[in-house]
């Protein structure tokens, strides 16, 4: 007996006791005998798992294990035992109804019988104390009952084949360790929620797989931060969002075994600077390799700056570009954080300790650069605001740009509290709660933005509005992405090309009419129908949310079906055309969602855009048209019986 107590020992873990010893074994010496009842395996809780963390970015680190590894439970076997004694009815000689059978070894049984077998609602206490309350068929333990151990620990919920299979709860008394979900052969196994501590501070709810963490779940640490995402063999693995509060950092992309390891954006969020009109965060968009920077990928400043580059363990190496906060630009080769042109200028370290510096400080000290073109006059917005647009002044006479300059800044500081307010509005559109409630303006929230305000009722549709405003530079694949980020300055640059395009017609032969444009557009786009959002996507926020979770796959898609454009620089769209033929490869196309009915989804918010009597098929979607579009759809095709 000893012996098989020290085998046992040796499964479970060394730090830790057996709290359930196994029942004697005891020789047969009489004609009433029970069948064995299934033994189980495999154990209940296991130790906090731990991720790994890098020891070069230790600001990322979770919170350390808090507690040692809790008991390992079993339920206790039902061996051949003996019974000594029986009070109760018998039929035929076998034991019929409601006894009670006394065993050899002082295990007991108080329940019901059926043919000489433990069958019905009865309840099994072994001589050590451990006991089963709950239904029996034929001497096994079945459906539904409660093991509680010796030291108070106790299951409730389904029983197969004597042990925990189905949904059920335990809860340890000798740790502060409970969970409630589902079992497979003992083992917590599909969805199910652990918590480690009395208070629910710390706790881990979603996929299980063999007592392990496998799948999509969320994990919520005692010190409040907290990951959402996919994991395997108990760490972070695959795609995730964590958030560490106690260091105001979150990073949503990919993770290998515990490590940021993949493409991924990962913020800093910074204290408030009085005045910024900036988001107070800084924020890295790019490749990670093993917890670092490495790879290519874009950091925006909380200030304003940019670099767009190469990355090596951290720093700004290789070829890349910085765009200073008033909008100067040096381009070329980087050597561990510095300029090879100019290795005394810093343009800011990017270790986590010296972050806070950007924000509170000039990251560019106090030398100047030769190659960045300074304005002589300053602009009337203020050193952080630069205006882009240097390409419409190259279509005016050169005499009449400066005062057309003047005069567009002055037109834009008369509605700047105004746009601050839309630039926010929108800015948030689709976001989750944030910790300084700022944010950075997408592409996507951009389109929403335009449609709202009715910029593509005049004659240019939201793909051609973002062949207007790429740059030359622009990668053909990302001149539609709905990932782009627009700082506030790049959202005013762009109000003022669209402004330019849109109605500088009436007003070229006016004088100076740039700030007419901008000031017409304002008064006919922006202030009647901003902040009123239409559309599907962004118009409740239940289904934002939901919608949301799939924006990465539908982008995919997206992509697959688009086609090389007929207008430069040929850059690949989706047309309305190849949307139809989406959903017919799919199979989508119904009796409820028709071909006709799909016309209609596609023209609702677009009525310029027909011919005549004949829908043009040929116009091009952008990628929130797009979805926008599945949305409608799927509105039509699933039917209320498909739901039941």
């Amino acid at each position: 007996m000893a012996k098989d107590k020290k085998k046992d020992g040796k499964k479970s873990e060394k730090s830790v006791r057996r709290s359930i010893p196994e029942q004697d074994t005891v020789t047969e010496s009489s004609s009433t005998k029970l069948t064995d009842l299934q033994t189980l395996l495999n154990g209940v809780e296991e130790a906090q798992a731990s991720a790994a963390v890098s020891d070069k970015e230790p600001e990322e680190g979770e919170e350390p294990p808090v507690q040692n590894i809790p008991q390992y439970y079993e339920e206790p076997v039902l061996t051949q035992v003996i019974v000594k004694r029986y009070e109760g009815e018998k039929v035929c000689g076998l034991y019929e109804g409601e006894g009670v059978a006394y065993f050899d070894g002082g295990n007991t049984y108080k329940g019901m019988f059926s043919e000489g077998f433990m069958h019905g609602q009865g309840t099994y206490t072994w001589a050590d104390g451990v006991k089963y309350e709950g239904t029996f068929v034929k001497n096994v333990q079945m459906f539904s009952g409660r093991y509680t151990w010796n030291d108070g620990s106790f299951y409730e919920g389904s029983i197969r084949n004597g042990v925990r299979h189905g949904f059920g709860f335990f809860r340890s008394s000798t740790h502060p360790v409970s969970y409630i979900g589902y079992w497979c052969k003992g083992k917590r196994h599909g969805k199910g929620t652990i918590y480690y501590d009395r208070e629910h501070t710390s706790w881990y709810s979603g996929d299980w797989v063999n007592n392990v963490k496998e799948g999509w779940g969320m994990r919520c640490y005692r010190s409040g931060n907290t990951y959402e995402g996919q994991w395997e063999k108990n760490v972070r693995h695959g795609r995730g969002r964590m958030r560490w509060l106690t260091a105001n950092q979150e990073y949503v992309g990919q993770w290998v075994y515990g490590m940021q390891h993949g493409y991924g954006t990962h913020i800093w969020f910074l204290k408030r600077m009085p005045a910024s009109q900036y988001p107070l965060r800084n924020k890295y968009i790019g490749d990670f390799v093993n917890g670092e920077r490495h790879g290519h990928g874009k950091f925006i400043y909380a200030s304003g700056a940019v670099y767009d580059g190469e990355w090596v363990c951290n720093k700004k190496h290789g070829k890349g570009k910085f765009v200073f906060k008033n909008g100067n630009v040096y381009e070329g080769e980087f050597i561990d954080d510095d300029m090879v042109e100019y290795p005394a200028f810093q343009v800011g370290a990017m270790n986590p300790q010296e972050l806070n510096a950007v924000c509170t400080g000039s990251c560019f000290g106090t030398e100047t650069i030769g190659i960045v073109n300074i304005s002589e006059n300053p602009s009337a917005l203020g050193s952080d605001i630069e205006l882009d647009i240097s390409s419409l002044l190259d279509l005016l006479p050169r005499e009449e740009r400066q005062e057309e300059v003047k005069q567009v800044e002055f037109a834009v500081l008369r509605h700047i509290t105004e746009l601050r307010r839309v630039y926010s509005f929108y800015s948030s559109l689709g976001c989750d709660d944030s910790c300084d409630n700022t944010f950075l303006m997408t592409r996507l929230q951009f389109w929403r933005f335009l449609k709202d305000c009715q910029f593509h009722h005049s004659d240019r549709t939201l793909a051609e509005m973002d062949r207007i405003l790429s740059g030359d530079k622009t990668p053909l694949e990302e001149i539609h992405s709905p990932y782009e980020t627009l700082l506030f300055r790049t959202f005013l640059s762009r109000l003022i090309h669209l402004a330019f395009h849109i109605y500088h017609e009436e007003h070229k032969d006016k004088g100076p009419y740039l700030h007419k444009c901008f000031t017409e557009m304002m008064s006919r786009n922006v202030i009647p129908t901003a902040c009123h959002v239409q559309g599907i996507l962004f118009s409740e926020q239940r289904r934002t949310v939901f919608a949301m979770s799939y924006i990465d796959k539908c982008w995919e898609i997206h992509r697959a079906f688009c086609r090389p454009s007929i207008s430069p620089p040929f850059e690949p769209t989706m047309k309305m055309r190849q949307f139809l033929w989406m959903l017919n490869d799919f199979k989508l196309l119904s009796k409820q969602l028709t071909a006709s009915r799909l016309v209609e989804i596609l023209f609702k918010d677009g009525p310029s855009l027909q011919d005549g009597s004949n829908a043009n098929l040929e116009q091009e979607l952008v990628f929130l048209e797009f979805i926008e579009a599945l949305l409608d759809c799927a509105l039509v095709y699933v039917t209320s019986d498909m739901i039941k």
